[in-house]
């Protein structure tokens, strides 16, 4: 029971102190609220005062802005005006100025008006005297042919022939003019510079002569080399390439064919035959085949001291083995391969002359005639055929230009052309340097008399200096002195188109009026 009197009586202590917690809580909390209720009321009452001050200052400031906007507006009214005032100012000078050349285009347009028809007027006026000008012309016309008897055609013809006389009157003296103007400016400086080159160039006078024709010693041996019933001779045509004529020269052997190296090989091999005097087929076939491994060394050998002598660098082997065929060519016995390196001395003095690369020079000049060393089989001009041989083994552009264009098969681009062309006619027309024979000779000279003969107006016609020179007589009353010019032009052209010859000709015209009268 005491323990039960000691629980209760601790429940209820317990009790009263929780009471008591919780009134001094409550307490606390009452106390809490009414503080924090008088601080929001202060709060309250600060804000509405801030609030209230500062909606006065906006008020002021509004104020303030919307007087700063005003004038503003009414600064923005007046320029507004101030620019209207100005464009309708402007407007108005506008619409004066243009009513002042509204006036004037229909002033200028009632002037025009008033003009055309004073052209029409004119137009009409001049429409019939168009008529009756004709009208005229057609009976001065007729009133002509009355008189002078003569067909419009025929008068039409007669009047063509004299403007045609007088036109070629013109352009002869136009033309003599402008070629005497044209050779007194170039013919000096040429002159100087292939007179140079001539006297400092000094080569022989002498001209080679090829020839294919073998001694024999004793006519014994004429017999050998035709054989038992010609074996021999006919081993040998076969082996060689060549013809054998015997019985045509006492005591010698001719030897026909048209490709020098091979005629050349043909004429050793013969010589060492009749030397050994074992004459055989067999022995044929093995001195000709010696011969011409001989011979293609001897060419290249050949080949290669033109190349020396021209003071040149080494070249491509195909071009000095045909640059070595040539010297077995000759044209106009004079030997092809000494003649090009004769040109291509020619082209460095010239091109030195001149400020013309040298080595390009000589080369174009020794290689100018290579197209002669190549056979049948490829067609075309030796100058063409040459360049495009030395193109395809490397030669430069304005190398291959040269040769090609050295006898104008194509047109030269650069001087070299040019150049190969005079020092190719320096060489081939110096004295001693190229023969004819007298058939060649004879011939020649016939075909220049006849192209001069062969022209009207032509009376007679010589060539004199050894065909170097033709003379030409006309018939006066046929050829007049402007049209003794143009024949003579004409005559030389055709000479230059139709012949071929070395060095040059002169064409003369002669033209000769005799008036005789006997007193008596």
């Amino acid at each position: 029971m005491i323990l039960l009197a000691n629980i209760l009586e601790g429940a209820a202590f317990f009790t009263a102190g929780a009471v008591i917690c919780f009134a001094l809580l409550w307490w606390r909390e009452r106390s809490l609220h009414k503080a924090k209720s008088l601080e929001s009321q202060a709060l309250l009452d600060k804000a509405g005062s801030e609030a209230e001050r500062i909606k006065r200052d906006a008020s002021a400031a509004a104020s303030q802005e919307a007087l700063k906007l005003r004038e503003q507006i009414e600064e923005s009214f007046a320029a507004r005006r101030a620019e209207r005032a100005e464009s309708e100012r402007r407007m108005g000078e506008r619409e004066t100025l243009i009513n002042s050349q509204l006036q004037h285009m229909m002033e200028a347009e009632k002037a025009l008006k008033e003009k055309k028809e004073t052209l029409e007027t004119q137009l009409a006026g001049m429409e019939a005297g168009k008529r009756e000008l004709a009208e005229l012309k057609t009976q001065a016309r007729e009133e002509l042919q009355k008189l002078s008897g003569l067909t419009v055609p025929e008068a039409r013809e007669k009047l063509l022939k004299a403007v045609e006389q007088d036109t070629l009157n013109d352009a002869s003296n136009l033309t003599r003019r402008i070629l005497d103007e044209a050779k007194s400016r170039a013919e000096e400086k040429a002159r100087q510079i292939i007179s140079i080159a001539i006297q400092r160039y000094a080569s022989e006078h002498t001209f080679e002569n090829s020839t294919s024709t073998i001694a024999l010693p004793n006519d014994e041996i004429k017999g050998r080399i035709i054989g038992r019933e010609g074996r021999n001779i006919r081993s040998f045509e076969a082996v060689a390439g060549v013809t054998i004529l015997v019985d045509d020269t006492p005591g010698a052997v001719v030897i026909s064919g048209f490709d020098p190296v091979r005629r050349e090989i043909a004429r050793e091999s013969m010589s060492r035959l009749i030397q050994d005097g074992r004459i055989h087929p067999t022995r044929i076939e093995e001195v000709v085949a010696a011969v011409t491994l001989e011979m293609e060394e001897t060419v290249v050998r050949l080949g290669e001291d033109a190349v020396a002598k021209a003071g040149l660098p080494p070249m491509h082997p195909e071009i000095v083995k045909l640059l070595g065929r040539l010297h077995f060519r000759h044209s106009y016995a004079q030997n092809i391969l000494d003649h090009s390196v004769e040109v291509a001395h020619f082209m460095a003095l010239m091109a030195a002359e001149l400020g013309v690369d040298i080595t390009l020079a000589k080369r174009a000049g020794l290689l100018h005639d290579i197209g002669k060393a190549v056979n049948h089989e490829i067609e075309g001009p030796h100058a063409v055929v040459g360049a495009d041989l030395i193109k395809r083994y490397g030669e430069s552009e304005p190398v291959v230009n040269g040769v090609a264009s050295h006898h104008n098969d194509v047109p030269p681009v650069g001087p070299l052309g040019i150049l190969v062309s005079a020092a190719d006619a320096i060489s081939a027309s110096r004295p001693g340097a190229r023969s004819e024979s007298t058939g060649t000779y004879l011939k020649r000279i016939e075909d220049l008399e006849k192209i001069a003969s062969a022209m009207p107006g032509v009376e007679k016609a010589f060539a004199v200096q050894a065909g170097r020179e033709l003379r030409v007589f006309v018939q006066p009353d046929k050829v007049n002195d402007e049209e003794a010019f143009v024949l003579a032009r004409n005559i030389a052209s055709k000479i230059q188109n139709d012949l071929q010859y070395p060095g040059q000709i002169k064409v003369t015209v002669i033209r000769e009026t005799r008036c005789v009268e006997v007193a008596k």
